[in-house]
């Protein structure tokens, strides 16, 4: 059983929307799960047995093409809902970038416990909506974009999803880390890692950021980047 008014994600998690009484009834029925770096909780067209909701840790969403490499669709964050609800198969793989932490349930009791309780299902709706979005500006940022539009429009997200999560804080006022490295911000924007890691040196010469290390990044000119994304 989760103590649920513990969570750290409780205001911000698909369960935001029940009562205390509610809260305690689903709580029966996940369990908090560690997992760590690399670690793979669903399987790409595998039985979508679980779902979950992050509460710590940077997740990926992926697929494999037809040649057996892997695609990054998603990254998942902190208070995101992963896993297919409602559903029989898992359209793609969900594996852990960085040790973290998942309230755990079974696909089948979250999807009865859903059925009974209309506002969670109206939660999931907006969500799926809100993931469509994402998916129609993501098929923007890989189809339409060069490779500086491409650099810029992800740094800025990871800003907003990662702030204030850089290893030395105090030496990197406005900073973040990257939960991966640059062939996988490669992989994810469809670009090669001799191209990121060039766009991240000129953006660095131009004084739009600084990269203390190979994952810390800070933004120095963000209305810059904002133009640049654009």
């Amino acid at each position: 059983m989760n103590d649920c008014s513990t969570c750290v994600v409780r205001n911000r998690a698909i369960c935001a929307s029940l009562d205390s009484n509610e809260i305690e009834a689903l709580g029966r029925l996940g369990r908090q799960q560690k997992v760590s770096a690399g670690q793979s909780l669903i399987w790409e067209g595998g039985e979508a047995l679980v779902v979950a909701n992050i509460i710590d840790g940077v997740f990926k969403l992926s697929v494999n093409g037809a040649d057996g490499k892997e695609q990054i669709v998603g990254v998942a964050f902190p208070s995101d809902f992963i896993g297919r609800p409602f559903g029989e198969e898992s359209p793609y793989g969900v594996t852990a970038l960085t040790a973290g932490e998942v309230c755990m349930f079974t696909r089948r009791d979250f999807d009865n416990f859903a059925h009974q309780h209309p506002e969670l299902e109206h939660k999931l709706l907006h969500r799926t909506l809100d993931e469509l979005d994402n998916a129609r500006k993501w098929m923007q940022l890989l189809g339409r974009k060069n490779a500086e539009e491409k650099l810029a429009t992800f740094l800025l997200v990871m800003s907003k999803r990662l702030a204030g999560q850089a290893c030395n804080p105090a030496d990197l006022s406005g900073g973040f880390t990257l939960p991966f490295g640059r062939q996988q911000i490669a992989d994810i924007l469809g670009l090669t890692i001799e191209t990121v890691s060039r766009q991240l040196t000129r953006m660095k010469d131009l004084g739009l950021i600084d990269v203390p290390s190979r994952r810390d990044i800070v933004l120095r000119d963000k209305e810059a980047l904002e133009d640049l994304a654009a």
